[in-house]
């Protein structure tokens, strides 16, 4: 055991091997009896393939490079394919990243696209494709640009020829709803095939303030009929809707202030936890109806568990196994549930539960030590009190390494990570990238603020028209009561975050002298400008909640804008961009870095080419985790080893 100070312990787990191990898998499906999912390549240039397992047991990627399964619908994406056994072979379709078209691929070919390309502004888009065989189409959402401004967009739900007949003539495909709402999601088709069912909302609502249960029959001729809204409104979040194999229709609601699931409008298992979360991405799935009349249900507060639910009596059993958090994606195939599960010791893999026996156990995307799992954080689940007594939840990851020891009386540093959306939240889950810090020496922080799901509506109501007032006094509180009972060095804090992290951080240095440093990550900066017009439809009113409507306080937009105070800041930082990224544009940054000029703050600016919203690339994250480390390591003293020293500039 070696004592060496905090920030210069030898640490196995280096900033490749986290970048390696970047993103995780998502959108399971079952083609046939084998289950599918789609699965992230960092070393590939940051694309997602398709990956199968098939009976005996074996993974194989489906597609090979360039091929990037993943959609730009909303921007965010959703799910991106969809696939069955025809026969006696499998089907497949899915959305190409590259120019977003939809393909069909069987497995002795090439994928043939099903849809024209459009040149007008962001062009033709689609998600959460689904194959009605029986009518030769695929049914799935379209957005579709109409002009070159981020706004000009229409959402509807459509019908593609699975012929290929609509390749190349946008005519071909058929419209199944107006487009009367901004925003809908994938058709839901009843067990019968005669009634669909999907959500819908319209600007300035986000999913999570309220939705509506769209519902409509489907005709002979397979166009929609007596669309009719069952559930629903301004302040009620719908997350997601399917039907029962017996024709009923069940949904998730947070009517009572808890997303709670409801069959033909009846509550089934009313509990102060959550049985759904943010919609932030178009197919995601919460819970899944068995042939059977089970419910698989991804449900918890704070954390989430994978369970079955009997709607006939209420119970949950939940599955047994080393997993604490679920991903909200799930798949049915008889009494077969396929899901997304990790651990603070596992990252996520493939689960798959058998209904029956109650048996769980990993399919695909196993995790596998990379090192000795002894350097890997220990986090504890922690609630702290913040202004007015109000409660934050937290997850604190203390120094770790089984090698090493401090001096006696010396405190460690300590990094607070703000999560990103802000409508979302830190699950407790094994990251690499966590664990790359804390094995040097280094407390991480993950604070889940007031605007936080898992925790009902109420907690995550609290940023409604208090986004940079909250969420920073809601981080202050944490860094400094782990400062205040000894846990953390007070002169060695800082705040690193991304997207609304990335606000939270750069808002905090210009409103507080709480950090020494921070590191900023494609943030927004400037309210007023991504509240009119540089950033992408979905999030273009989020505002209007978050701070309130620009045209009645123009004066909160200014006054909470780090650009408009770039002055006040004095702390050494990192700002980190992508120049591909239309959610949180690279002009945010260099308006914010104008205002800076001349103020002989210490700080770096690194911009990266081909990277979007969320760095995907081994090489931008491995630089990333460098620069980071490099920041600490010069305003706090420390020494790690290793490293490339990152050159700030004033």
């Amino acid at each position: 055991m070696e004592t060496l100070p905090y920030g210069s312990w030898p640490s196995p787990i280096d900033a490749a091997l986290a970048a390696a191990h970047d993103g995780h898998p998502e959108y399971v499906g079952f083609v046939g009896d084998e289950a599918w999912w789609t699965e992230p390549r960092p070393t590939e240039g940051g694309r997602r393939t398709l990956v199968r397992r098939r009976a005996d047991g074996r993974e194989e990627p489906v597609l090979p490079a360039p091929w990037n399964v993943r959609t730009r619908v909303i921007e965010y994406g959703g799910h991106p394919w969809a696939g069955a056994v025809v026969d006696g072979r499998p089907l497949v379709v899915f959305v190409n990243f590259a120019d977003q078209r939809l393909y069909r691929y069987e497995l002795d070919g090439e994928p043939r696209p099903l849809t024209p390309v459009s040149l007008v502004g962001g062009g033709l888009r689609w998600a959460q494709p689904r194959l009605v065989i029986d009518r030769g189409e695929v049914w799935c959402v379209l957005e579709e640009f109409t002009g070159d401004g981020p706004t000009d967009v229409r959402r509807v739900l459509t019908a593609v020829p699975l012929d290929g007949s609509a390749a190349q003539d946008r005519d071909a495909v058929r419209e199944l709803t107006d487009g009367r709402h901004r925003f809908v999601t994938g058709p839901r088709l009843s067990p019968d095939g005669r009634s669909a069912a999907w959500l819908a909302w319209d600007h300035p609502r986000m999913p999570w303030d309220g939705t509506e249960l769209v519902v409509a029959g489907v005709a002979d001729d397979g166009t929609l009929q007596r669309q009719r809204t069952v559930a629903g409104g301004p302040r009620e979040s719908i997350a997601q809707v399917d039907w029962s194999a017996d024709g009923s229709l069940l949904y998730v609601s947070d009517r009572t202030g808890w997303w709670n699931l409801y069959r033909d409008g009846s509550p089934l298992c009313p509990r102060e936890e959550e049985f759904a979360g943010p919609l932030w991405k178009l197919g995601q799935r919460w819970f899944a109806p068995l042939d059977g009349g089970l419910i698989a249900v991804v449900h918890g507060r704070g954390a989430t568990a994978l369970g079955i639910l009997d709607p006939e009596t209420g119970e949950i059993v939940d599955a047994a196994g080393p997993w604490t958090e679920f991903a909200p994606t799930l798949a049915v195939h008889g009494e077969r549930v396929v899901a997304v599960g990790a651990s603070p010791r596992s990252a996520y893999e493939v689960v798959e539960l058998d209904a029956r026996t109650g048996r769980a156990r990993v399919i695909g995307a196993e995790h596998d030590d990379a090192v000795d799992p002894a350097h890997y954080p220990e986090p504890q689940i922690r609630t702290f009190t913040g202004p007015a007594g109000r409660d934050i939840h937290a997850h604190i990851y203390p120094p770790h390494n089984p090698g090493c020891v401090p001096p006696g009386d010396e405190l460690p540093p300590y990094v607070v990570w703000a999560h990103g959306g802000p409508t979302s939240r830190a699950p407790l889950v094994l990251d690499l990238e966590i664990a790359y810090f804390t094995s040097r020496g280094i407390g991480v922080a993950e604070v889940n603020y007031g605007g936080s799901t898992g925790y009902g509506r109420e907690y995550r109501g609290r940023l409604r028209e208090q986004w940079g007032v909250v969420d920073v006094e809601d981080c202050a509180a944490v860094a400094l009561a782990l400062a205040d009972e000894g846990t953390a060095d007070r002169d060695r804090l800082a705040i690193r975050g991304g997207s609304a992290g990335g606000w939270t951080a750069a808002a905090s240095l210009t409103s507080t002298d709480v950090y020494a440093c921070g590191t900023i990550i494609y943030p927004i900066l400037d309210l007023a400008g991504w509240g009119t017009g540089e950033t992408h439809d979905f999030e273009s009113q989020y505002l209007e909640t978050l701070v309130g409507p620009l045209a009645e306080v123009p004066g909160r937009y200014a006054e909470r804008s780090p650009t408009e105070h770039a002055d006040r800041i004095t702390a050494p930082f990192l700002l980190l961009q992508g120049l591909d990224d239309v959610i949180c544009p690279p002009a945010q940054c260099e308006r914010f870095l104008e205002r800076m000029a001349g103020r002989r703050v210490p700080h770096a600016y690194i911009a990266f080419e081909g990277e979007g919203h969320g760095f995907r690339r081994a090489e931008t994250m491995i630089r990333v985790l460098e620069s980071e480390l490099s920041l600490y390591a010069q305003v706090f003293g420390l020494n790690p080893r290793d490293i490339p020293t990152l050159e700030l500039s004033k």
